[in-house]
């Protein structure tokens, strides 16, 4: 898969809470499989406030998890005990035998099938979604002392695919909460992500950083993570929108992007050129203000933007502390302003959904995610939301582009089981 787009099913949509969604899975699994499952689990995807591209430069982020989650049933195989006993046969074969199904499929029905052997299992074994499960049990199975079994698992999704709000990493986070469940390897969650990091670096091909898996395990209601991606030191910070009468609405503008592709290496590599031509391990060694006229024009964009957002991203903490919710909109504008000309990931859709946004009366936006597509937030009056999403629609239909879906998050509880 290194270097391959990792085509994912549409994700279904939004409505079910979370207990009557879990009782569904559990019905279907039945259905799928032939028996229950052993339990079901959640991970949600995630909105990233500000710090867009600073993870991988051992920077600040401020990610919140939203309300639309990933959600898998899982049951470890029972013949696995029999299939090591005997050592032959068919359980030898089946014991190591994972069988992943999917209820949201490319074509908008049936369902979405994945199965491989856990040895031998290697990067390129498994394609489409199913090799965000399968990197996990890949990293997992690669532990001293852990053994994965085979088992069965069904997932369902309303985290929107390609949008920038994770959709990937809620998946992979669903499978390692529940195969820590279910295995007994009490592993924490700054352990978690650092897992789940590895399967999408190593195993999907993608050189993400450390914070959606984050934000995805230590998320909490009510409150944006506010995360040192050198030392995985995470702090929540209130981010009590609705009692300041705000909304965050989401505009995805249907404008596919994949980690995977060039685009987002590409940008990593040149801060780290950036980084050692300066004379630094990372950047966030590197002072907001140095002298950055030894860098090709180029490169120096790309280090100006992560010095700067590293900057916002404080500045915003600060005054989210304050209190000052609506004060943080004039950094979502100069964010997007720095990810569109100096680190140069924005698009015309995004660009046009947060001068609609604003133009419209919100406080701030700014696209949101790796960039080259997906989704972009804006801060709005809550008793408008409704409003700026119609304006941006109209916008995007003025332009001949195809239509965005728009819609409101909260910031949502971290992975976890559901029942």
């Amino acid at each position: 898969m290194t270097g391959q787009h990792t085509p994912q099913p549409a994700a279904r949509q939004a409505g079910q809470d979370d207990a009557a969604r879990a009782d569904e899975l559990s019905r279907r699994f039945t259905e799928v499989y032939g028996h229950a499952p052993d339990g079901v689990w959640r991970a949600p995807g995630r909105v990233n406030l500000i710090g867009e591209h600073t993870d991988y430069n051992d920077g600040f982020v401020l990610p919140f998890a939203i309300d639309r989650s990933a959600m898998v049933a899982v049951r470890l195989r029972r013949d696995a005990e029999q299939g090591r006993r005997t050592g032959q046969g068919e359980d030898a074969i089946r014991h190591d035998v994972v069988d992943l199904a999917s209820t949201y499929a490319p074509d908008g029905g049936g369902l979405s099938r994945a199965r491989f052997r856990i040895p031998g299992l290697a990067p390129g074994a498994v394609g489409g979604w199913g090799a965000y499960p399968a990197g996990v049990v890949h990293v997992l199975a690669g532990l001293d002392g852990v053994e994965v079994p085979g088992f069965e698992l069904l997932l369902d999704s309303t985290v929107p695919v390609g949008a920038g709000l994770s959709s990937s990493h809620a998946v992979e986070v669903a499978t390692i909460v529940a195969l820590n469940d279910l295995l007994g390897l009490d592993l924490d969650r700054p352990a978690m992500a650092r897992l789940t990091q590895r399967a999408e670096n190593e195993f999907v091909g993608a050189p993400t950083g450390i914070m959606d898996q984050s934000a995805s395990l230590r998320g909490r209601a009510g409150a944006a993570l506010f995360l040192d991606c050198r030392t995985q030191e995470a702090e929540l910070v209130p981010l009590p929108v609705a009692r300041h009468g705000l909304a965050v609405l989401v505009v995805d503008t249907k404008v596919a992007h994949s980690h995977a592709d060039g685009g987002y290496a590409a940008r990593r590599a040149s801060c780290e050129r950036g980084a050692a031509a300066l004379g630094a391990v990372s950047l966030r060694d590197v002072p907001d203000g140095t002298d950055l006229s030894g860098l090709d024009e180029e490169t120096a964009r790309r280090v100006r933007h992560v010095l700067s957002e590293n900057c916002r991203v404080l500045e915003t903490v600060r005054r989210l502390r304050a209190g000052d919710v609506r004060g943080i909109g004039e950094l979502l504008v100069a964010s997007h302003a720095s990810m569109r000309d100096d680190y140069e990931i924005s698009c015309p859709e995004l660009d046009l959904a947060v001068d609609a946004a604003l133009a419209a009366g919100a406080a701030g936006a700014r696209m949101t995610g790796g960039g080259f597509g997906g989704s972009a937030i804006a801060l709005v009056p809550a008793a408008r939301a409704e409003q700026v999403g119609n304006a941006v629609a109209e916008a995007f239909a003025d332009r001949g582009h195809r239509a965005p879906d728009v819609f409101v998050v909260v910031p949502g509880e971290g992975a976890g089981r559901v029942r």
